[in-house]
């Protein structure tokens, strides 16, 4: 009996301390004084604080060796037409390479795979595959050929080892590039007319061997046929020649390959690729002579992978203008286009041109919390900030097409994540729901994947505290769309080809791979339930 006793108790501590959790884990907001005890020795509020947010239109960005590249066309129905074309050198880890006697070129085969999952398995126990990272479902027309134009990865024009940075619109840090010098000779695919018309599919390869019997099944990718007689001059005769000695050499001599992307009754489909994966290839198939007498032909294959500069090439045909902003009272509207598009900018307590970021709304919202010395160092907190967050809206006036599931806020001055990025949980396996503590997904209507989008809670709870606790600069914010927040934990932010002396010359690289768009309720709104504030949940002593 006793032992019963025991465990019943300690069963009621268990219980005790989850329904805590549970208490602890619902909206501070909720929470009222009470719950300290009967002495109310704590109250909890909620403040919120005005902003400046306003639009900023965004000049060429910088497209070269991004992780992850577009190729296709994507009309959307807020912002227009995007087409992205794609470009890059070619690699082999083959130099000098022997091929043999008496080659016969069997096949040249382009693989790029598409970012897929498998969903299901068909009656003949192949997988059905699900894509993803498709935008659109119209039809392209796809032309390969070679490129004429060498793709320099040093800048001349600079110091040793500066690098020579490509952009969006055909140009680079030290002049442009007219496409017309990217197409030389077209590189024909096996089964004339095939990518006339293209889109991508998600069927699985199914590949057979001579006697019509299964030998692989993989994921969906971009698979071309090409025609080998250009390969077999290109290539297999070069044998022993110095054009294939090195890569110096090799990459002079062939200058890689233009995928040129032309969209078809003003629509398409575009896909994000990684052509970095050692999966995205042309490979050779060949047969040769065997070394042994009486043998069988042996098979062999010499692969050209996608590496060196890989350079997108987007053309924007917007509908209408992206408007500039207003920085010195803020926009009704914030437009938010990823790509070649638009970002916002957040600028909290007037931050402006005041040093440091210490305007006298900020320190008039420092001495809500905190208690400061002569010097305006923190010395003591008058009350505790428990969540402060930015909440924007989705702006619905004029119809939005495919929203953006997540957007990224970051330090506009130094191009880095916030602190609270580095606090929250990072999920490797499912991006489109990492850091959501943080950068909050796209909340919609009737939690349906498809419904309209409502707002996003972005949570700067350790941000507001580095400025109030730690002293830190009041920077300004940068609103962009994000394609994986993921990217920004290890990635440099990329540049902008700015004509004048614009502060804000770099992007984020997770909003340059995504086409996607959105608009948001500003500051300067005379919707008051949508308008954009900083909202700061706080305790404070019960004085």
């Amino acid at each position: 009996m006793n032992k019963i006793k025991f465990a019943l108790k300690n069963l009621a501590i268990v219980a005790l301390i989850i329904s805590s959790f549970i208490a602890c884990d619902k909206d501070f907001a909720s929470v009222g004084s009470d719950v300290i005890g009967q002495g109310n020795y704590l109250t909890n509020s909620t403040k919120e604080y005005p902003v400046i947010a306003y639009t900023n239109p965004l000049e060429p960005v910088q497209t070269n060796n991004l992780p992850l590249n577009y190729l296709g066309a994507f009309n959307d129905l807020t912002y227009g037409l995007t087409t992205a074309s794609f470009v890059s050198q070619l690699g082999t880890t083959t130099y000098d390479p022997d091929f043999g006697d008496g080659v016969i070129l069997d096949s040249v085969i382009l693989t790029v795979p598409y970012f897929s999952r498998a969903v299901d398995v068909d009656d003949e126990g192949g997988k059905i595959y699900e894509l993803d990272s498709i935008f659109g479902n119209g039809f392209v027309d796809l032309e390969i050929y070679e490129n004429n134009y060498f793709l320099n990865s040093i800048n001349p024009n600079e110091e040793f080892d500066t690098p020579l940075n490509y952009f969006s619109n055909s140009t680079t840090s030290i002049g442009n590039i007219n496409p017309t010098l990217l197409m030389g000779t077209e590189i024909l695919p096996a089964v004339p007319q095939s990518l006339n018309s293209f889109r991508p599919s998600n069927r699985e390869i199914v590949l057979k061997d001579e006697d019509g019997e299964i030998s692989s099944r993989t994921a969906p990718a971009l698979r071309v046929k090409l025609d080998n007689a250009y390969w077999l001059n290109k290539i297999i005769e070069k044998e022993g020649d110095i054009e294939l000695s090195n890569a110096n050499n090799f990459n002079n001599y062939f200058r890689g390959i233009f995928f040129k992307v032309t969209p078809l009754a003003n629509s398409g489909s575009l896909a994000l690729l990684n052509f970095n994966t050692s999966s995205a290839n042309i490979t050779l198939h060949y047969t040769k002579n065997p070394t042994t007498t009486g043998a069988d032909r042996a098979k062999a294959t010499f692969v050209l992978t996608f590496t060196g500069n890989r350079i997108n090439l987007i053309e924007n045909q917007f509908d209408f203008a992206i408007p500039p902003g207003n920085p010195m009272d803020g926009d009704e509207k914030l437009y938010v286009k990823g790509a070649e598009g638009s970002t916002a900018v957040i600028d909290l307590f007037k931050a402006g041109d005041h040093e440091n970021g210490f305007s006298p709304e900020f320190y008039s919202f420092k001495n809500d919390f905190v208690e400061t010395d002569v010097d305006g160092k923190f010395v003591r907190s008058k009350r505790l900030i428990n969540e402060a967050n930015l909440v924007f809206y989705v702006n619905h006036d004029q119809p939005l097409g495919t929203e953006p599931d997540r957007i990224y806020l970051y330090d506009l001055k130094n191009g880095t994540p916030l602190s609270d990025y580095f606090f929250d949980f990072t999920n490797n396996t499912s991006p489109v729901n990492s850091k959501i503590n943080h950068l909050g997904v796209l909340e919609r209507e009737g939690n349906n994947a498809s419904g309209e989008g409502i707002k996003y809670k972005i949570k700067i709870t350790e941000h507001i505290n580095n400025l109030l606790l730690r002293d830190s600069t009041n920077v300004k914010l940068g609103l962009s769309v994000s394609g994986n927040v993921n990217l920004e934990n290890s990635s440099p932010q990329y540049k902008v080809l700015t004509s004048n002396d614009d502060p804000v010359n770099k992007i984020p690289v997770s909003s340059i791979i995504s086409p996607r768009g959105t608009i948001l309720y500003g500051n300067n709104t005379s919707n008051e339930q949508k308008k954009l504030y900083l909202e700061i949940f706080y305790t404070e002593p019960n004085n």
